[in-house]
């Protein structure tokens, strides 16, 4: 009788386990495949993840592999890159309408920035969201019902960030300066996928257009007042 409740029980810890890493792959199916399917509509260009691995029961994962292309008519293949986004969300949420964010943090990622007379690649693309997030709801997340899906994020942070300036042999790798968000959509009881992604986005151009300006100044000190005016306008002009 031992035995057989033993069995038993062995069993169902194995169905238990299967059951757990087959719901959390689910999940994190669920989440590659929107961030490849809504994306490019909010930001206009290509965007791909590679993966993702959520917990259903923690609400803890990553998501890797994130590459967000140049628009058109820019020299690199790619805007920015990012290696892992980790996220704490609460459970109870992840398969609601507003989904609760507690936090959010991307480390390390790698920015280009190519600037054109008074625009940039980074300009372009945020302009590109804001007329998305105006105009249209292709970019929104739904529910299965074609509900809206609502994000509040209450921490988000960008750390260990890099911006890299023109191409080739005379590419300049500049840190960036963290970036602190907090309660991101939890005024409005949520705000939609286009608009988190605007609202971060904004933050970040402000770092890069930041990051360059200062490297300016440094160069301006050692090199002189000339110096650093060409360097601001190459670089760290208008965005």
């Amino acid at each position: 009788m031992k035995n057989k409740t033993l069995k038993i029980g062995v069993a169902a810890a194995v169905i238990l386990v299967l059951a757990y890493f087959g719901v959390e792959l689910a999940l994190g199916s669920i989440v590659t495949a929107g961030v490849n399917r809504y994306a490019p509509k909010i930001i206009h260009t290509k965007v791909t993840l590679l993966g993702a691995r959520i917990s259903p029961f923690t609400g803890s994962g990553t998501l890797t592999g994130l590459v967000v292309g140049n628009p058109a008519g820019w020299s690199s293949d790619q805007a920015f890159a990012m290696e892992s986004i980790h996220v704490k969300a609460v459970p109870s949420s992840l398969f609601g309408d507003h989904i609760v964010v507690q936090e959010l943090l991307i480390d390390q990622p790698e920015f280009v920035y190519e600037t054109r007379f008074l625009s940039s690649n980074i300009g372009e693309l945020l302009k590109g969201m804001s007329a998305s997030t105006a105009d249209s709801a292709d970019g929104q997340a739904t529910t299965r019902s074609g509900k809206p899906i609502r994000f509040e994020v209450r921490h988000f942070r960008l750390v260990n960030g890099h911006v890299t300036i023109g191409l080739g042999p005379a590419a300049v790798r500049l840190p960036m300066t963290t970036i602190d968000l907090t309660d991101l959509g939890t005024r409005e009881g949520g705000i939609t996928s286009d608009q988190l992604a605007l609202a971060v986005m904004r933050s970040v151009t402000a770092s890069i257009v930041r990051t360059t300006t200062a490297a300016a100044g440094k160069i301006g000190s050692t090199l002189g007042a000339g110096a650093a005016s060409g360097f601001k306008s190459l670089f760290g002009g208008s965005h």
